[in-house]
């Protein structure tokens, strides 16, 4: 019986577990090690923090499909990895053996690093968690009573700058919607050197792209930012040039404030010696395999991915969600051949693909690869996206609830946008 241990119970430890009993049968027990009872669509939580879903609309509890596939799942969380072990401890003092890891954990949000960023201790929201998302949409139920300016973006150090796109213009058009809008001057804080970086580099012509719709939808913008603190109603931020030296210090009033944080590893992950880089990334090799625990796996956003490029403020490379099921098609495929005996080979895709929602219409981006050169760099706008978005929740909530294995969904989405992969992945396969 092979032993295998996933760190996480979102987009990619559930996608894991379910591929890889499937993969493996009888023969693998798999225990899923979550933080409370529930699976959240994480892409899906700008919508909860205007009031367009409600958090149950987009949350799984995860034990019943689990159990009915054979999986365990414990909803106490990890304290530390022991590999030298080949143990997880568990926060209580409980420890988990196994032959595999997978970790799958997503990030820490590092809203420490600004003074007064942060819905917990702090005074900005979060769209970054499910209850994140709900304790948003409190804040802005209060700010609907007296609207003022509204401050969205993502800070320096973030590598996730779609979900701050998409809210800022998921608020303007909820506001619109209510006739609110000439209330609420906008403003579009981002550590990204231009708009439509993405932690990119761009993406085809997302620069004009994205500029043109903020300038339709009056919203104002600040590039090359650093927050460098947030009050109870106002942010203050540096504007840096090219070189990284301050230009211009912005005092921005709000009323209502979301701004995405910098990420970390995890401190079950980042205090284990050897593990992870200096962030807390799990350090990987090209077939998602720690190049030193050879049986530790890793997926998502809590792997160490370099910047894209050197910029004048800190910015991270994303890991998207069609990303990260590629990710957890390699780790399939390759913990399956480990326990064959046949060499672990294969290689996710790392292509970027990111469907942004922005109320009333939507952009879609593709890099593949990911990282620069790359053979295709394409991005539209159009309603259509918006549709592919709640497409895609519904699938992949159907997917959480039933168990349905394979990941493709990203290929689809290629074909539908009448994009060809230049080069067949047989880990998404």
């Amino acid at each position: 019986m092979t032993r295998i241990v996933i760190l996480g119970a979102g987009l990619g430890g559930m996608a894991a577990a379910y591929d890889l009993k499937d993969a493996l049968g009888e023969q693998a027990d798999i225990v899923v090690v979550g933080d409370g009872p529930y699976f959240n669509f994480t892409p899906s939580n700008p919508w909860v923090a205007v009031g367009w879903r409600k958090p149950e609309q987009i949350r799984v509890s995860v034990v019943p499909p689990l159990d009915k596939h054979g999986i365990r799942y414990s909803a106490i969380p990890a304290e530390t990895i022991l590999p030298g072990e080949n143990q997880v401890r568990l926060v209580g003092g409980e420890t988990l053996g196994y032959d595999y890891l997978v970790i799958t954990t997503g990030p820490r949000l590092a809203f420490d690093e600004i003074p007064g960023l942060g819905p917990e201790g702090g005074f900005t929201q979060s769209v970054c968690t499910g209850p994140h998302a709900e304790a948003a949409w409190l804040a802005y139920q209060k700010f609907l009573e007296n609207p003022g300016p509204v401050v969205v973006g993502a800070v320096q150090g973030a590598s996730c700058y779609g979900p701050a796109y998409e809210f800022a213009m998921i608020v303007d058009a909820d506001l619109r919607r209510r006739k609110l809008r000439d209330r609420v001057p906008m403003t579009f804080v981002t550590a990204e050197p231009y708009v439509g970086h993405m932690g990119l580099g761009g993406v085809g012509d997302s620069k004009g792209l994205l500029e043109t719709e903020l300038r339709q939808r009056d919203i104002r913008w600040i590039a090359n930012a650093k927050v460098t603190s947030a009050g109870p109603d106002r942010v203050l931020v540096d504007e840096v040039d090219a070189d990284g030296h301050p230009v211009h210090s912005h005092d921005l009033p709000y009323a209502f404030a979301m701004l995405i944080p910098a990420f970390t590893g995890v401190d079950a992950v980042r205090g284990v010696p050897g593990l992870a880089n200096p962030r807390g990334f799990v350090l990987i090799d090209a077939h998602q395999r720690h190049p030193t625990f050879r049986n530790i796996f890793a997926a998502g956003v809590c792997v160490a991915i370099p910047p894209v490029e050197a910029t004048p403020v800190p910015t991270g490379a994303p890991k998207t969600g069609f990303m990260i099921e590629s990710m957890v098609g390699a780790i399939v495929e390759n913990i399956r051949a480990d326990v064959e005996g046949r060499p672990a080979d294969a290689r996710a895709t790392w292509n970027a693909v990111c469907l942004a929602d922005m109320g009333d219409t939507g952009a879609a981006f593709v890099a593949l690869p990911q990282i620069p050169p790359r053979n295709v760099t394409w991005a539209r706008k159009g309603k259509w996206v918006h549709a592919a978005k709640i497409a895609f929740e519904k699938y992949y909530l159907r997917k959480v609830r039933s168990g349905h294995t394979h990941p493709v969904f990203e290929r689809h989405v290629l074909k539908l946008l009448g994009i060809e992969i230049l080069k067949k992945d047989k880990a998404s396969h």
